[in-house]
């Protein structure tokens, strides 16, 4: 599961900003590829050693958590509980803990590689939310761009051809929580830092989620779990910090496109540790959503310019 903090960009002079640009694909590409690595261990831990979904959820956000507090400091961490929105914090915090649930729960029974193209349908809903719930309204050609994004994932289900699979409630759920999780995250950026956002997503990801997780509570009972249980915290916070990097040093339009990475990565990490390879219906509705999701950020990019140059 791909999750994009809000990020600044750095102004820089004369060829710098081109190598900027440089490292900060490389760091978006890294945090992709970390991210499914999150997913694939998620699905090892409650596919194949059947872990309860709910432990596994907790696990990563505490350990997120208490990596941020390391990394951070307390002092940071003191002034970080601060929102001046906590009310909407929480919104976040469960909006963020469901969608990772969710996401968790339908890659135990979908293809790694399934899920990512469900998600990937994320930044158009966002766009097509933005209109009533944050007076964004988008024009007819990205409402096109919208809907085509729609039946690429209605691709990769294939309704009406046996081929659908129950879970995939699962993945649209997470989609659309996150979508909102985005929502509530653009809103909070006028209120709260970055840096504060970014902390109370694991802090209320973690709180929210241990009652559920030691209600089902198993403790490991070999070394991998518990291994996997800390690589799982380790690849979380990693990914988080190389989206940091990554839109610290270019603007979203020069990152974002290579978000879609996480298809090739997800369809790898799939095929290697769990035999899935993908479908010819997966790979034309990823097709059809990416280029969907590409086209909107051409539009985002072009108006942003004509809006600077007017």
């Amino acid at each position: 599961m791909i999750q994009a903090p809000i990020g600044t960009h750095v102004i820089t002079r004369g060829r710098q900003p081109k190598r900027g640009h440089l490292a900060a694909i490389a760091f978006m590409c890294g945090a992709v590829t970390v991210f499914a690595m999150v997913d694939a261990t998620a699905k090892y831990l409650v596919d194949v050693l059947a872990v309860p979904v709910a432990e596994v959820v907790w696990v990563r956000f505490l350990a997120h958590a208490l990596m941020t507090t390391a990394v951070l400091g307390p002092m940071f961490v003191k002034y970080s509980v601060r929102s001046t929105k906590p009310a909407h914090q929480l919104v976040r915090g469960i909006l963020v803990a469901a969608t990772t649930a969710l996401n968790f729960a339908g890659v135990k029974y979908l293809q790694l590689d399934q899920t990512v193209t469900i998600f990937f349908l994320t930044p158009l809903l966002v766009a097509a939310l933005a209109g009533p719930l944050l007076g964004e309204w988008v024009g007819w050609r990205r409402l096109l761009a919208i809907l085509t994004g729609f039946f690429g994932v209605l691709l990769v289900m294939r309704p009406g051809y046996g081929g659908i699979h129950w879970a995939v409630i699962y993945s649209l759920g997470a989609m659309i929580c996150y979508a909102l999780y985005n929502i509530h995250t653009r809103y909070m950026a006028r209120h709260d830092s970055p840096e504060m956002n970014l902390f109370h997503t694991p802090l209320a990801g973690a709180v929210i989620t241990a009652p559920f997780a030691l209600a089902v509570w198993e403790w490991p009972q070999d070394w991998l779990t518990w291994a996997l249980f800390g690589w799982i915290g380790l690849t979380g916070a990693l990914g988080h910090w190389l989206l940091i990097l990554a839109f610290k040093y270019a603007p979203a339009p020069v990152v974002a496109p290579f978000i879609y990475v996480g298809l090739l990565s997800m369809s790898a990490l799939g095929y290697v540790i769990f035999g899935d390879v993908p479908t010819l219906w997966t790979l034309s509705g990823g097709i059809v959503v990416v280029a969907s999701g590409l086209y909107l950020l051409a539009r985002a990019h072009r108006d942003r310019n004509q809006t600077g140059t007017a």
